[in-house]
């Protein structure tokens, strides 16, 4: 794999399409599967190197089932990436998470079905370990960051629908009584797809509503989300600003090494086509990969 041009990565979701950078270009990326869901821009933020991914492209024109995240992830592996920050607008399914207050989570819950999830198979298998989805050292310092500007909540489990339409009344309930703290639709399968790509991943959670439970507030509108989006992302460019040059070069984490004893398949009983799709993924396990 070539030199790194950025080690740590940024993921804007709805209401954070940009990001300010010192000279800031576009990297020319292109995968096995396709082509990234927008342009991925590297600049530098306080001196540090960074690359910027609009998750729902330029003018939102992807929905979350539409998102190409394999190829999003194995962009930003090409190009050096260790780190992913995401940044999400979520609802809360917790009184106490009110709208305008931050979340970094650090558990899953998976309610997606149409989404391709995993960078294997097709002749070559790998079993991630995936019991803590959210790197546990990332999660810290973006916490951290977030306290300086806004109500933020460490830890909490987030469910994760397929979208686009929002909840019914009677699956908001069921998720709180699982006693999940907010809801959303486009951390998985990034975030296992990450945790394959052996990457740290963590999660900025801007909350807009209280989905469609509440009492009061009655239930989650456009109007709404659109109506807190702009606050949210400007806290949210502030504690990048703060995060990114605070990201050191060590891992005191289990995260880069994901693979080490997950892969199932021998070099030799995989077939070469799909070796080479995985050569930036596997290469550090498996030599002569084909991939450039």
């Amino acid at each position: 794999m070539a030199e790194a041009q950025a080690r740590i990565a940024v993921i804007g979701g709805t209401g954070l399409y940009d990001m300010p950078m010192d000279n800031a270009r576009e990297a020319a990326v292109s995968t096995p599967y396709g082509e990234p869901g927008s342009p991925i821009v590297i600049g530098e933020v306080e001196g540090t190197a960074v690359a910027f991914l609009a998750r729902h492209g330029p003018g939102h024109r992807i929905s979350p089932s539409e998102i190409p995240a394999r190829a999003n992830i194995h962009a930003l592996k090409q190009l050096g990436v260790e780190r992913v920050v995401s940044v999400s607008a979520v609802g809360s399914l917790k009184e106490e998470v009110a709208p305008l207050h931050l979340v970094v989570p650090d558990q899953l819950v998976d309610r997606t079905r149409l989404r391709e999830n995993t960078f294997f198979g097709d002749g070559m298998i790998a079993h991630i370990s995936f019991a803590d989805p959210f790197c546990p050292a990332l999660s810290a310092q973006l916490a951290d960051a977030a306290e300086e500007d806004a109500a933020t909540h460490r830890g909490g489990a987030m469910v994760v629908i397929e979208g686009p339409a929002f909840s019914t009344r009677a699956e908001s309930e069921i998720y709180r009584s699982w006693g999940a703290s907010i809801i959303g639709m486009t951390a998985l399968p990034e975030a296992k797809l990450a945790r394959e790509a052996e990457m740290c991943y963590a999660t900025l959670a801007c909350v807009t509503d209280y989905d469609v439970w509440h009492d009061v507030y009655g239930t989650v509108t456009v109007e709404t989300v659109i109506a807190n989006l702009g606050r949210n992302a400007a806290a949210s460019q502030n504690i990048l600003r703060r995060v990114i040059p605070a990201i050191g070069a060590e891992r005191p984490c289990g995260c880069g090494d994901a693979l080490r004893n997950a892969l199932v398949t021998a070099r030799e009983n995989a077939p070469r086509e799909t070796l080479e799709r995985l050569g930036p993924i596997i290469s550090r396990y498996i030599t002569d990969t084909g991939a450039s």
